[in-house]
């Protein structure tokens, strides 16, 4: 039996972990989904909370493009710390020479830029916020006031006056990841602010469950406390993995995420036939 030999990059951005695989290195006939479940798989694969796919672009309007999948096989349109280790890799491995590149992406074109330090910002867009007031879900007769957000993907982002416990965590962001408020899923952000400029947050991610870190989530997080008046137009956002910046320019409404991202290892995969189908 064929068996396939797939290199590919383990990195991770604050602890949010991904496998990076080029799709030229990809039989033409692989199922993407499965091959993100059998690679993330922390027990039988290489372990991770998601699937990067670098490609070029197949449209002139970005240098580049991702497919990302979450750990359970699930599309993801964005990746905030995923899309900073994209950006160190295609730079670091002489895809180009230019600092600031375009990738196309489900949620569009995103442009993420190598800083002098090291670290990546990146430009996320537009952050859509369809109602602005405080809006309810019930589980199990509690009550819980969230800020809808999409950055790219949707976000529920709870505040609260303490952190939450890792026993709530697991237990109200599994529910409401699929609670009936949101049909296609959501993240859950569960927020404590501590000032102006800075804030606390836990993360349930969609498909993937508690993760040390959630650009998007962060992202999610600002224009919710600034929608709120809780925070200023930049604050840093301290996550489980660590402190992520995040900027809300307020001539653009564009909103930007800087942090690190990190090589972890290089390995080869091998991968069975029978994924592709």
């Amino acid at each position: 039996m064929t068996v396939y030999i797939l290199p590919f990059e383990k990195m991770h951005g604050l602890g949010n972990d991904f496998v990076l695989i080029e799709r030229r290195h990809l039989p033409s006939n692989i199922n993407d989904k499965y091959l993100a479940k059998t690679l993330c798989d922390r027990h039988c694969g290489i372990g991770a909370d998601g699937l990067i796919i670098v490609d070029f672009s197949s449209t002139r309007d970005a240098d580049f493009q991702w497919n990302y999948y979450n750990s359970d096989g699930s599309d993801a349109e964005m990746c905030g710390n995923g899309m900073r280790c994209f950006a160190k890799y295609v730079f670091e491995k002489g895809f180009t020479d230019e600092s600031q590149f375009s990738v196309l992406t489900k949620a569009g074109i995103i442009k993420p830029s190598i800083q002098s330090d090291g670290t990546i910002t990146v430009d996320m867009g537009l952050p859509i916020v369809p109602n602005r007031n405080l809006q309810e879900i019930i589980i199990d007769s509690k009550i819980l006031k969230y800020i809808y957000v999409e950055v790219g993907n949707p976000h529920c982002v709870i505040f609260g006056d303490n952190e939450i416990s890792e026993e709530d965590l697991n237990y109200y962001g599994s529910r409401i990841e699929k609670h009936s408020n949101f049909p296609n899923g959501v993240n859950v952000e569960f927020v404590n602010v501590v000032s102006k400029n800075e804030i606390n947050c836990k993360v349930w991610e969609r498909g993937c469950g508690p993760t040390l870190a959630c650009g998007t989530g962060a992202c999610a997080v600002l224009v919710a406390a600034i929608t709120n008046n809780l925070s200023e137009n930049t604050a840093v956002v301290n996550l489980p993995g660590g402190p992520l910046k995040i900027s809300l320019d307020m001539s653009t409404n564009h909103v930007f995420l800087n942090g690190p991202a990190a090589f972890v290892y290089t390995g080869q995969f091998n991968l069975n036939p029978s994924l592709c189908m």
